[in-house]
């Protein structure tokens, strides 16, 4: 089993995956964030609204959205990076986000950019240079509607060797 497919079987370990934001973030696992889909390709992370998530308008609160969108660009790049040789380091530079409807219910954050932050780790190890990728998570609620859209900007750089 290759180091990728170790990582994405502890993420889909739901019991692990929760345990693990318990340690590292634990305001998500207050807020609940679920795994529904992991691959190299592809992740997709649930949200619900309720009393910890709420804002005073009875949605979702924008940052809990932001957390579980980051989250699943972020994993994507853990994959990636997990156990590399050379080290690579990780790190959100910027970040735009779009809401288009009020998020309310179970609202399912999906970013398909796996390939792309694939190729940008391997440029990024060959190249011994800073590389800066825009991925994207798209929030839709249950009845398949988009309510939010987010850009991550991630700085991936070969780690110093000191």
């Amino acid at each position: 089993m290759n180091e990728s497919s170790k990582f994405q079987k502890f993420i889909k370990n739901n019991f692990l995956f929760r345990l693990y934001l318990l340690k590292v973030l634990p305001m998500a696992f207050l807020a609940g964030i679920r795994v529904k889909e992991f691959s190299v390709e592809k992740s997709i992370l649930t949200i619900k609204f309720s009393w910890l998530t709420q804002n005073p308008f009875r949605s979702i609160y924008f940052a809990c959205l932001a957390m579980a969108a980051e989250i699943s660009t972020g994993l994507l790049v853990m994959n990636g990076i997990y156990k590399s040789s050379p080290a690579i380091s990780m790190l959100v530079i910027k970040n735009q986000s779009f809401f288009l409807k009020k998020a309310v219910g179970k609202i399912s954050f999906t970013c398909a950019d796996g390939k792309q932050i694939s190729e940008a780790i391997q440029k990024a190890k060959q190249t011994e240079e800073g590389i800066v990728i825009d991925v994207k998570s798209i929030g839709i609620d249950e009845a398949g509607e988009t309510v939010a859209e987010f850009i991550f900007t991630w700085s991936l750089k070969v780690k110093n060797k000191s």
